[in-house]
């Protein structure tokens, strides 16, 4: 089953367990199950992820990109989230979240190389909130807004090697990793063809 979205260039493919998606008005949503997560813990208890999570990806156009969203969760449980993904490999991916983390709506982020690390960046208001992914270069960004207007920095790293960065997929995941469940909302879904002209200004 693949979802084509007016706003993206290219079809998204569920991946995990099932996570409902739907799209209508202009909104996806999805849903994660009781205790679903994509995390590799760091210190190296486990080298698989604990579960899986609803991931709704697409193969990224190549060259620079930006995707934004204004993402919505229905926070229940420490850790529920909404997410940016970016996937270049089976031990190589990274998430923006809006997240519960544990008792205030943050943005945090998680990059894996085999395991994962985790990092909460700012507390935000409301259970809303704006993402940004981009590419630039062979490196990633990571950015965070209360609008759409003005964004700040929160990451910038590389994953994988050239070729898998070339051929990353992107898209939208949720989780639930001590609850029993979150559905999140993703509006406002925008494509560009380009990167910030500078990623740490603010634009």
């Amino acid at each position: 089953m693949t979802i084509k979205l007016p706003e993206l260039p290219f079809a998204l493919e569920p991946f995990g367990p099932d996570g409902g998606w739907t799209y209508e008005n202009g909104v996806l949503t999805g849903s994660a199950g009781a205790k679903q997560d994509r995390f590799v813990p760091p210190d190296g208890v486990s080298t698989e992820s604990a579960s899986d999570a609803p991931r709704l990806l697409g193969a990224a156009p190549q060259g620079d990109f930006q995707l934004i969203a204004r993402v919505d969760v229905g926070f229940a449980a420490a850790f529920d989230a909404g997410v940016l993904y970016l996937h270049v490999g089976e031990r190589d991916w990274a998430k923006l979240c809006l997240e519960l983390s544990p008792e205030r709506p943050t943005v945090c982020t998680v990059v894996t190389r085999g395991h994962s690390d985790d990092v909460n960046s700012a507390t935000v208001e409301g259970d809303s909130h704006w993402l940004r992914l981009t590419r630039s270069g062979g490196a990633f960004a990571f950015h965070a807004s209360p609008d759409g207007e003005r964004w700040t920095f929160v990451r910038f790293f590389t994953l994988g090697t050239e070729q898998e960065r070339a051929a990353a997929r992107i898209g939208f995941l949720v989780q639930s990793p001590t609850g029993e469940g979150c559905t999140a909302s993703f509006d406002h879904i925008t494509f560009r063809p380009t990167a910030p002209a500078d990623l740490r200004d603010g634009t």
